[in-house]
């Protein structure tokens, strides 16, 4: 059994491209073992902006020998494509057998095929295998049709226990030798081992290992400050650098006038450093740099980032300044003159709309911050830092006297960006994300521009997300179809949306989602409850066996002549066993939903004897057509009022 090391070098490849990246080469590496009976499991990938790097162990040196079965003609085919076939092949007919397949007797014969050495077929499969790695663009570096990579080539190291896997790509033959950090790092090639690979590339200034570069930035980060958690920024630092290092620097406090949020993206977004917080949690006059070499001795590093944090502060100032000149409310105007979308229209007639829904769902207030909202838009400092839109009108409306709740409202509206981001503070912020992000959906599924694929530029998926997070966590409880005006195709794309969002992020089981799904209702908040209903009391015994029944109910129903009503005659349930599961069906059944889903779900699970019963001693079919209706509509009846919670029948049992 042999251990294998890949490793492509490159030049400098975007730092948010290499998780993707490594993840799909880790799958893609163990697909190829599995499908050439290599044997082995990939360990581990990892990377640098410089380099992706794979590891696997285990496997064979050589593929076994085997046997495989190569079908012709059929049976009742011509000699002529018979003795043809045998002689394609090398053999005689007299070696030709026939066997029986799904699609008939074919003539057919065994071949017997020797393993191929694994460094051989790894030198085949290897150059498919890197340039199949998926990057938003790649380029092509020996002119059009050539290889593809998100970067140029600069080595590859390949090897099988001790032996090199000889391929060549763009150029670059594979080898044993590495490189080491651009600056730091001896000038020329480094020849590797597998087992001596990461402590050669750590003599030369490269920690190979993304988690303990990640380490070492987080516990050299805390040891110069408070620094404000970042988790993007930490992760955007670990692959930018090879021999990370922490540096504390400062900036004149008098920049702290500006808004935070300005500061801390300037920082974040620009120059890729940490904000500190003083002791008592306000903004510190300080950063914290993460450099990509060992030390600074002299300072001159630390310097350097302080002069030009200065001037992007200086830019910010100046942009705030100028922005001030005018009120945001006198900006509304403006946003006629910016595109939404060329088929949909301005961002002013996007504003019309969401004022008019953000009024319908929070009154006044969520309306004049509706009006407000995407003002910011024409402003300086979001022309320079995009990612501060809603926020920056937030933070206006305040600083000219605005009224803090619409204030509020409009810097948190863009929320929740995440599934791990929180939702809008207040009813009137959620009202103003809902209206936004509604109107979003509606106008591109108006215009065909439904998300395809990985392709979503509007980032609809996300907006729909946000749409649930607001309605399940939120203060506001509209009705999800009303809100979504009859679009079909909305509807299903959020019924995708629902489901993850209940299985991936609240835990319910798929086939609970599934059973709440296939009921009638309105509001994601009266959703959560009956699916919460329906998950406690599915603990308990009578309630699957009783799912199986409504699964036999539903099959019956399915099979019933079409005019087949709910009436239920008394007189004609001629059995006792029927009269009494009518009995508890008129005891249970509820004229409207009481909200007590969970009592109302034990209440039908407590059922179970009596329908049990009723299936064991009686006979749906009856040879009286009269009576055979009157039973088909009592079990009718059941299925529709029962089902008004949940459909028991989508629920997985052992029976299934």
């Amino acid at each position: 059994m042999l251990p294998f090391l890949l490793e492509v070098g490159a030049e400098e490849i975007p730092d948010w491209m290499i998780p993707a990246a490594l993840e799909q080469l880790g799958k893609d590496f163990q697909a190829l073992l599995d499908a050439n009976k290599l044997g082995g499991r990939v360990t581990r990938t990892d990377g640098t902006g410089r380099r992706l790097v794979l590891w696997a162990e285990g496997l064979i040196e050589r593929q076994a020998d085997s046997e495989e079965i190569v079908s012709g003609p059929p049976k009742a085919a011509n000699p002529n494509a018979i003795a043809g076939f045998a002689k394609k092949n090398g053999v005689s007919v007299d070696d030709l057998k026939v066997e029986t397949t799904t699609k008939g007797e074919y003539y057919t014969f065994r071949r017997q095929v020797a393993g191929r050495a694994t460094v051989e077929l790894l030198a085949e499969l290897l150059p498919d295998l890197i340039q199949k790695l998926n990057f938003p663009k790649s380029m092509f570096w020996t002119g059009k049709g050539g290889p593809k990579f998100i970067r140029p080539i600069r080595w590859i190291v390949a090897l099988l226990g001790e032996t090199v896997v000889p391929f060549e790509l763009a150029g670059v033959s594979s080898g044993s030798e590495t490189y080491g950090h651009r600056r730091l790092g001896v000038r020329g090639p480094i020849p590797v081992t597998i087992a001596n690979y990461e402590a050669e590339l750590e003599k030369n200034f490269v920690i190979g290992s993304s988690v303990a570069r990640r380490a070492k930035i987080e516990r050299e980060v805390a040891a110069l400050g408070n620094a404000q958690t970042d988790a993007k920024l930490l992760e955007t630092l670990t692959f930018i650098t090879e021999y990370p290092a922490a540096i504390l620097g400062g900036f004149d406090a008098s920049y702290l006038t500006l808004p935070k949020e300005v500061l801390t993206m300037v920082m974040r977004f620009h120059q890729k450093y940490f904000a500190v917080n003083a002791a008592d949690g306000t903004l510190a006059p300080n950063f914290i740099a993460v450099m990509n070499i060992p030390d600074d001795p002299e300072g001159h590093v630390v310097r350097g980032n302080e002069r030009v944090l200065r001037a992007r502060f200086n830019d910010a100032r100046f942009f705030y300044d100028v922005d001030q000149k005018r009120t945001l409310l006198d900006r509304v105007s403006d946003l006629a003159n910016v595109t939404f979308h060329a088929k949909i229209g301005s961002y002013l007639e996007k504003t019309s709309r969401t004022v008019a829904l953000a009024q319908e769902l929070g009154g006044e207030l969520a309306a004049e911050a509706a009006y407000l909202a995407k003002a910011d838009l024409t402003t300086e400092m979001v022309k320079e830092f995009t990612d501060l839109q809603g926020m920056i009108g937030g933070l206006y409306i305040a600083a000219q006297g605005g009224k803090p709740e619409v204030a509020k409202a409009v810097y948190e509206h863009y929320k929740p960006l995440s599934m791990e981001d929180s939702i809008p503070s207040t009813a009137t912020g959620q009202a103003v994300a809902l209206a936004d992000k509604i109107d979003t959906l509606r106008s591109c599924f108006a215009v065909d521009m439904v998300p395809t694929g990985s392709k979503d530029p509007f980032a609809l998926r996300r907006a729909a997300q946000g749409v649930v997070k607001i309605l399940v966590e939120g203060d506001l409880n509209p009705s999800l179809p009303e809100l979504l005006g009859g679009d079909e195709r909305l509807h299903e794309f959020f019924t995708d949306r629902i489901r993850y969002y209940f299985r991936e992020i609240k835990g319910f089981a798929s086939d609970e989602v599934a059973a709440v799904l296939a009921s009638p209702w309105l509001q994601l908040k009266d959703f959560e409850k009956r699916l919460d209903a329906l998950h406690r009391v599915r603990s308990t015994p009578n309630f699957e066996p009783l799912a199986n029944s409504f699964k036999r109910i539903k099959n019956i129903v399915a099979a019933a002549p079409i005019g087949v009503g709910f009436s239920i005659n008394v007189e004609l349930l001629v059995e006792p066993e029927e009269r009494r599961l009518a009995e508890e069906y008129e005891k249970r059944r509820w004229a409207e939903l009481s909200g007590d889903y969970y009592q109302q779900l034990l209440d039908i699970a407590a059922m179970r004897p009596v329908v049990d019963a009723f299936f064991e001693k009686i006979l749906v079919n009856a040879p009286d057509p009269a009576i055979r209706e009157n039973r088909l509509g009592l079990l009718r009846s059941i299925l529709n009022d029962f089902s008004r919670i949940a459909d028991f029948t989508e629920i997985v049992t052992a029976n299934s």
